[in-house]
């Protein structure tokens, strides 16, 4: 199927052309003419997926073939992190370049005053972070009495970073009578009884199942000590010829002291991660997708917020502690029909986090052996050891 052969306004399929996309991906083929229909949906898919132009298309188009237009926000959508709203603002941008839709992005961690100008000026639709949605709504700057359409993205980013509390609150705030569009990689159970009080009579879209990984990805582990990890990254950046990479770690502090190891040995890299300010954060990223960096390191606050279409490598350099994050990581790469790799290392204090993994996600992740930084007891090697121990005394005795 081409964008062309769904129900979409010219102005929507020059600027889809615009921007080099010929086929929909699953969930923007079947989400797409059920949003347009009016339908609340219940979508159930990882990052990666194309989920953003999924609601943002249709809502573009329903908003700009109305008859008669109030003034007002009209659509909210509502996102965990500041990166993943800057970027959802950003495809609007695209989507809707030929269209006289007006949209602006709200976020904490920097100076209200030209979000607040934006506001004055008046847009239709609205992406925000919760903390300020809020916070703006309090000072009497948003008012959302004429929303029509609500969408809540990433909904259980939104119960791991705790803004599920503050979501409710904003429930009680927008208008009852209103299009909700529900997306979500995970459907944990407090998810579920928050998408049931939020949706009605919704369609129900997946495209993968919630913690399968993309099947492009080539997955492998290394067993490696804790104090060899940074030699590891090192050596496996210069042997493995690697241009560019995001590397995630699990504490800012040691996302920090990673990118000080790289800097010595002359490799540009930049942190990202919760303590950063929010246009550190932000010249980070832009110095990574426009290659004046190459690597970048991040902690899982930007897990679901970076959206390069070309990243060939991620490293897990910390695995994470809960098994669907390790999901989300490596969904940064193999996107837009790009094959990637995901280079995950394991040390004695994370062998619980490595069989999690792999018991989630249904198979064996491949374990690499050579290399110079073994980790002492590597299960895999003292198997193969003990392998060629039996051949060896089986020969002798022979």
């Amino acid at each position: 199927m081409a964008f062309n052969n769904l129900p979409l306004i010219e102005p929507i399929l020059k600027a889809v052309a615009q921007e080099g996309y010929t086929t929909p991906t699953p969930i923007q083929q079947k989400a797409i003419p059920l949003v347009l229909d009016g339908n609340d949906l219940l979508g159930c898919a990882q990052t990666g997926t194309g989920k953003t132009a999924a609601f943002s298309i249709p809502i573009i188009q329903l908003l700009s073939t109305q008859k008669q237009s109030r003034p007002g926000i009209k659509a909210l959508i509502l996102t965990p992190t500041r990166e993943l709203a800057i970027q959802i603002n950003e495809s609007l941008a695209s989507y809707g370049k030929f269209t006289k839709i007006r949209h602006t992005v709200i976020f904490g961690g920097v100076s209200q005053l030209h979000q607040t100008n934006a506001l004055k000026r008046g847009v239709d639709i609205l992406v925000a972070t919760p903390g300020r949605l809020l916070d703006l709504i309090n000072q009497k700057y948003i008012d959302l009495r004429h929303l029509e359409i609500f969408v809540l993205d990433e909904a259980d980013r939104m119960l791991d970073m705790g803004f599920i509390h503050d979501v409710k609150k904003l429930i009680n705030i927008i208008p009852t009578k209103r299009q909700t569009l529900f997306f979500s990689a995970t459907m944990p159970s407090e998810i579920q009884k928050l998408a049931d009080t939020l949706l009605k009579n919704p369609k129900y879209v997946e495209v993968t199942p919630p913690s399968s990984t993309v099947e492009k990805i080539t997955q492998k582990l290394y067993f490696t000590n804790k104090n060899d990890k940074a030699k590891l990254l090192i050596h496996l950046l210069e042997k493995e010829n690697i241009g560019s990479a995001l590397v995630f770690g699990r504490t800012k502090h040691g996302s920090d002291k990673v990118v000080k190891l790289l800097q010595r040995e002359g490799i540009k890299a930049a942190a990202i991660h919760g303590n950063k300010s929010q246009n550190a954060r932000q010249n980070a990223l832009n110095d990574f997708k426009n290659g004046k960096i190459r690597i970048l390191v991040a902690t899982d606050i930007a897990a679901r917020g970076i959206d390069i279409d070309e990243l060939a490598t991620v490293f897990n350099y910390d695995l994470p502690n809960i098994p669907e994050t390790y999901v989300h990581r490596i969904g940064r790469t193999g996107r837009a029909g790009n094959s990637g790799v995901a280079i995950s290392f394991a040390d004695q204090d994370t062998m619980k986090e490595y069989r999690d993994i792999e018991k989630l996600i249904g198979i064996k992740i491949p374990v690499i052996d050579e290399h110079p930084y073994q980790m002492s007891g590597n299960p895999t090697v003292e198997k193969k050891e003990q392998k060629n121990n039996k051949r060896s005394f089986s020969r002798k005795r022979r």
